[in-house]
């Protein structure tokens, strides 16, 4: 006992875990289970579900540690970041590697083994997409980066959607724009709130590159179509009155928050809505679910 004790407060577990982002992947995770469901006629099977939401994480979690290697020089400039793990010198850039590389290769090998070839293959593409395409390159390269890159990170509701089917359908499609749509409005509002600190490092976010008032625009105008993005499920019978309600009121809300930005910011900066848009995309998805399993329960939704 007294050596496990002293293994785990030798072994900076908590800095590798910060590097996973668990917060991000556990948002991703309700959004893979909701495409999951929404492929499922039924309840979930359990194997699919299980193995899939693992590999799908641990595979997520190596592309945040990845994130965080690449990123490591950046990061010690900047305030929000300076006390990251590698950063501050807790863990090496050589375990960092490894344990990204461990993750990525654990999770593929689930995803391929116990759930399909297919998912393996489309995780694995997200995974390069976010870590070496987004961070790598676009991320340094143009202002436009997020809107280029936040395709990989809008995968994970087809990465579930295939876990449960094995094949591409068009409805899990949906749930990809939606996402990627909402990742814009969702990424600038924390870039106007750390435009200092993206300047400081040289990094070509819109604010930095184009101003507060121009990325304003440009989140409002996506809002717009993350709004009519939401809609698009029920355009298709993916879900019924349920959603379209309170998807409906969500995306108003939404909309209405984003004008404020534009046009009120003493009254909402762009912090808030940068936090609003974590809840809100959760409160989208978890209303699919619901709406889901309520049609399919009593059938007149």
């Amino acid at each position: 006992m007294d050596k496990a004790i002293a293994l785990t407060q030798g072994w900076p577990w908590r800095d590798y875990l910060e590097m996973t982002k668990p917060k991000v992947v556990a948002l991703m995770l309700v959004t893979a289970l909701v495409g999951m469901a929404l492929a499922s006629p039924g309840w979930i099977p359990l194997l699919p579900m299980v193995a899939g939401l693992s590999g799908i994480g641990l595979m997520a979690g190596a592309a945040a540690a990845i994130n965080h290697l690449l990123d490591r020089r950046i990061d010690t400039q900047m305030a929000r970041t300076h006390n990251r793990p590698l950063p501050k010198g807790s863990v090496s850039a050589t375990s960092a590697l490894a344990f990204a590389l461990i993750l990525a290769v654990t999770g593929f090998v689930l995803l391929y083994g116990l759930v399909n070839p297919l998912t393996a293959w489309l995780t694995l593409a997200s995974l390069f997409g976010y870590a070496v395409v987004y961070t790598g390159y676009l991320k340094r390269a143009t202002p436009q980066n997020i809107v280029i890159g936040g395709l990989a990170g809008a995968m994970p509701p087809l990465l579930g959607w295939t876990a449960v089917t094995g094949e591409f359908h068009g409805h899990g499609l949906l749930l990809v724009i939606i996402i990627f749509a909402w990742t814009p409005p969702h990424f600038w509002a924390l870039a106007i709130a750390r435009k200092a600190d993206y300047a400081k490092v040289g990094l070509p976010m819109l604010p930095v590159t184009h101003g507060d008032d121009y990325t304003k625009t440009q989140i409002l105008l996506y809002s717009l179509l993350y709004a009519i993005a939401c809609l698009l499920p029920v355009l298709v019978g993916m879900s019924g009155a349920l959603y379209l309600l309170g998807a409906t009121g969500l995306g108003a809300w939404f909309i209405y928050r984003a004008w404020q930005l534009k046009f009120q910011p003493q009254q909402y900066p762009p912090i808030k809505l940068f936090l609003l848009s974590i809840w809100h995309l959760l409160a989208l998805f978890v209303l699919l679910l619901v709406d889901h399993y309520t049609n399919n329960i009593y059938g007149f939704f």
